[in-house]
């Protein structure tokens, strides 16, 4: 039961961490010339996690911008891991684009 519950605070941690990521990259595509680029950067950079199983989408609309990032969290507990697959965490923010 412990852990099990290991587990579910790191699947906890990452998707806070995949929330603020997302936010972080909105944040930086609204005000950016590339929203694209500077989104994703930011993204990156804020996440912290494992490049390997991040990805973040950028999509540039008239007067928004949305940032997608996911990411596949590893289940490695001893016990739980074997019994439980990775986990995919998603977080998506969305932000007017500034002029």
């Amino acid at each position: 039961m412990i852990l099990g519950a290991v587990q579910v605070l790191l699947v906890a941690r990452d998707q806070i961490a995949v929330i603020h990521a997302a936010r972080e990259g909105a944040r930086a595509a609204a005000v950016a010339a590339d929203p694209s680029g500077e989104g994703t950067a930011a993204a990156t950079a804020a996440a912290g996690l494992d490049a390997d199983r991040l990805s973040v989408a950028v999509a540039d609309g008239d007067d928004r911008v949305t940032v997608t990032v996911r990411y596949v969290a590893p289940t490695d507990v001893p016990l739980v891991g074997a019994l439980v697959g990775d986990v995919t965490v998603t977080g998506t923010a969305t932000m007017r684009s500034e002029p």
